[in-house]
């Protein structure tokens, strides 16, 4: 007996998991860590579905980035195919490219049976995960649906807005995450200046009461300490302005004068395009042009235009001189406005002979008179 229908897909599935977790694909060693803050996203799923639009809803609402998406099938006989080409896509992309490439990718797809999610069991998909350079997070169907992908990804999401939440921090945790550093380093600063203070007064408490003798230590202590708090009080301050900086930059407006950048430079790049195209297509009409002059000035119909006549046989081929002339031969004449129809008479001669130079009368003999 073989089992058929689900029970056949799920001992197929068995099988390559098996024959691909042999090969080491499945094991953790393989795996990559997800970058804390990525600036680019790229998400590998259908353009047009709930799916994309949950993704890109919930990065907006934690910390948007730039997101560059594939669009593939996910269900059919071709999504298995176009999931791995958009996986080996995005890792071919060069860094400096026109499209850029991401530092994390996110393969999505909803919910649905073990045929519609049969695509991402393939093996090509499954290799193509296991040799990708970038992180990939899986996140396909629900939370108990379960694929190859998964397996092979560096990180699974139970669902396509966790692959979301995952990939990026809230923005505002984040921030209050700096204030609280900043904060906590103040205090601690503070702390040890006081711990510091106490320790120079108990110290000097249990010294002999020699002030003369202390006054001039005593003096370079308390300049110590007030140069020690102005460098505490600057060593605060520079952090806090680091902090800030750091805080200014988590802004959409980088991301919006890298967006305007690419943009500008793909209209360039069309503009170049079609100025070449245009330039190639002139010079392409002006030969063509003379071609079509030189083939009218070597054709027949030009000698026609001059007053000459073309003579055929019955066959419709030249006669091309006397020779190839018959008595009483049906022929047609071709002019250079019309045809007339003829029978050739007479008697057939060769070709006239050319006329000859007259001879050149010699020259008298030098010193030689003459009657005239």
């Amino acid at each position: 007996m073989e089992p058929a229908g689900a029970g056949a897909l799920m001992a197929l599935l068995e099988e390559r998991r098996k024959k691909l977790a042999a090969e080491g694909l499945f094991e953790d060693e393989r795996k990559k860590d997800l970058p804390y803050l990525p600036e680019v996203i790229g998400v590998v799923t259908s353009p047009s579905g709930a799916v994309i639009r949950d993704i890109l809803h919930r990065l907006a609402d934690r910390f948007p980035r730039h997101v560059v998406v594939w669009p593939v099938r996910v269900q059919g006989e071709t999504s298995g195919e176009e999931v791995a080409r958009a996986i080996r896509g995005f890792n071919a992309l060069e860094a400096d490219g026109p499209v850029t490439r991401p530092d994390v990718i996110i393969v999505a797809r909803g919910g649905g049976s073990l045929e519609d999610l049969w695509g991402f069991n393939e093996e090509a998909v499954v290799r193509a995960a296991a040799d990708s350079d970038i992180p990939i997070i899986s996140a396909v169907g629900h939370e108990t649906d379960w694929t190859l992908i998964d397996q092979a990804a560096d990180h699974r999401a139970p669902t396509p807005t966790g692959a979301a939440e995952r990939v990026v921090p809230v923005r505002m945790e984040l921030a209050a995450t700096v204030d609280d550093y900043s904060a906590r380093l103040q205090r601690g600063l503070s702390r040890t200046l006081s711990d510091r203070q106490q320790a120079l007064r108990a110290a000097s408490r249990g010294l002999p009461k020699l002030d003369e003798a202390l006054s001039l230590p005593r003096q370079r202590l308390d300049a110590a300490s007030g140069r020690l708090g102005q460098a505490l009080r600057m060593s605060t301050q520079q952090q806090q302005s680091r902090f800030s900086a750091t805080a200014s930059r988590l802004t959409r407006r980088p991301l919006e004068q890298g967006l305007v950048q690419k943009t500008e430079a793909v209209a360039a790049l069309f503009e170049r395009s079609r100025r070449a195209f245009a330039r190639t297509t002139e010079i392409r009409r002006q030969s063509l042009d003379t071609q079509a002059k030189l083939l009218a000035s070597l054709g027949y119909q030009s000698v026609l235009e001059r007053g000459f006549a073309l003579v055929r046989n019955a066959d419709g081929k030249p006669i091309r001189n006397v020779t190839a002339a018959k008595p009483e031969q049906r022929a047609e004449i071709q002019f250079q406005d019309g045809r007339l129809a003829a029978t050739l008479h007479g008697q057939l001669s060769g070709p006239a002979p050319s006329p000859q130079k007259p001879k050149k009368k010699p020259k008298p003999a030098e010193g030689q008179g003459t009657l005239f």
